[in-house]
């Protein structure tokens, strides 16, 4: 090239990739922006014609990227809080106030500071339920007396 290196090239595409990596959702610019910098340290050190810089990238990027798959395939990242984004996940086992009575199997109740569409058995405004589990946006609830009832009964 005229005046420039293509190490430098090589090095600003790296360094480039590796930035649009941090602001791109997902896993896959890191692999092309390694393969980037090490093209720019082969260019470094041994000046190979532009063709074969460009393959070498090509080749470079699809062995990061395919070992990299094969690797967090074997080795999954487990999350130490599995609930973090689920919101009504984490409800479960929470007791709830039933806001407008759950008829025919649907209602709205009231965990916390805010309400919820609830699907269970019928229950009048005013009774606690327990939150059972969730299914999208809307809380499965069984009402507590109920719990409360299954308890004696076992006695």
């Amino acid at each position: 090239m005229d005046g420039v290196e293509t190490y430098w090239i090589w090095l600003i595409v790296g360094l480039t990739l590796a930035m649009l990596e941090m602001v791109v959702p997902g896993v896959y610019l890191i692999w092309l922006a390694m393969a980037a910098l090490g093209i720019a340290v082969l260019a470094f050190i041994s000046a190979p014609p532009l063709a074969l810089q460009i393959v070498a990238w090509v080749s470079l990027s699809l062995i990061f990227a395919f070992s990299a798959k094969r690797w967090l395939r074997d080795r999954p990242i487990v999350s130490s809080d599995p609930l973090l984004n689920n919101r009504a996940g984490r409800l479960v086992g929470e007791t709830a106030l039933v806001t407008q009575a759950i008829a025919d199997g649907e209602g709205r109740v009231k965990v916390g500071d805010s309400e919820w569409i609830a699907r269970g058995a019928d229950a009048e405004a005013g009774t606690r339920v327990r939150i059972t589990g969730s299914r999208g946006a809307e809380l499965l609830v069984e009402p507590v007396a109920l719990l409360a009832d299954d308890r004696t009964t076992e006695d």
